[in-house]
């Protein structure tokens, strides 16, 4: 049983409510989708079959409880979940990040499952399987990431619908892209509206830069 995978790095984790703390990631190849604002198109072919025992074994070398399997879309590759389960049982607190489209409740319930909804301005909010908010559990977390006020709109819009688990999910997450909005404006709007989301900035770019790798 193999993945292809894009990088294994360790790292400080810069998104969701884990953002500062020491984590492993491994990002896998490939992605459904082809949002806008992608930083990360490199994951898009590029990669080397690795099986879930050598990956155990890359990722016990860094002595890190934390690891996040990324990507691309991790959820297109068969044997992620299989990889979730065996890190959990291994004892590593996992987390998920899943651009959305895909459904989420193959994964074992114990991993931390962030949920990326697509926005307007991301070209791919067609593609947002809105019945993953219905497989949600409460340690799971919810991200937007928003280019102007179209899609703050939107993300609000998605946030009163009936099937929202608002009083299960503690972490929504709005996240401004780099060069369309700015976190001030952003910022303004939450505190405007009084929205119960917090405000995320990407820490592993302030820390290294936009354009950094395998940080």
């Amino acid at each position: 049983m193999a993945l292809r995978v894009n990088e294994i790095f360790y790292s400080i984790q810069g998104e969701s409510s884990f953002a500062g703390r020491p984590c492993v990631f491994i990002r896998l190849t490939g992605c459904n989708l082809r949002c806008a604002y992608c930083d990360t198109r490199y994951a898009y072919e590029a990669g080397e079959a690795i099986s879930i025992e050598v990956l155990l074994e890359k990722v016990a070398a860094y002595r890190c409880p934390l690891v996040e399997i990324t990507g691309g879309e991790p959820l297109l590759q068969a044997e992620t979940p299989p990889l979730i389960r065996r890190l959990l049982d291994a004892g590593y607190r996992v987390l998920l990040e899943t651009n959305g489209s895909r459904n989420i409740s193959l994964v074992d319930d114990r991993c931390t499952r962030i949920l990326d909804i697509k926005c307007p301005a991301s070209g791919e909010a067609q593609n947002n399987d809105l019945g993953n908010l219905n497989r949600l559990s409460a340690r799971d977390e919810i991200k937007f990431v928003l280019s102007d006020r179209g899609d703050y709109d939107f993300a609000k819009g998605i946030m009163v619908r009936n099937d929202f688990p608002l009083g299960l999910i503690e972490e929504i997450h709005f996240s401004s892209v780099p060069g369309k909005l700015a976190p001030k404006t952003l910022a303004e709007w939450i505190l405007a509206d009084r929205l119960p989301v917090r405000l995320h900035l990407q820490l592993h770019k302030l820390i290294w830069g936009p354009e950094a790798r395998g940080v």
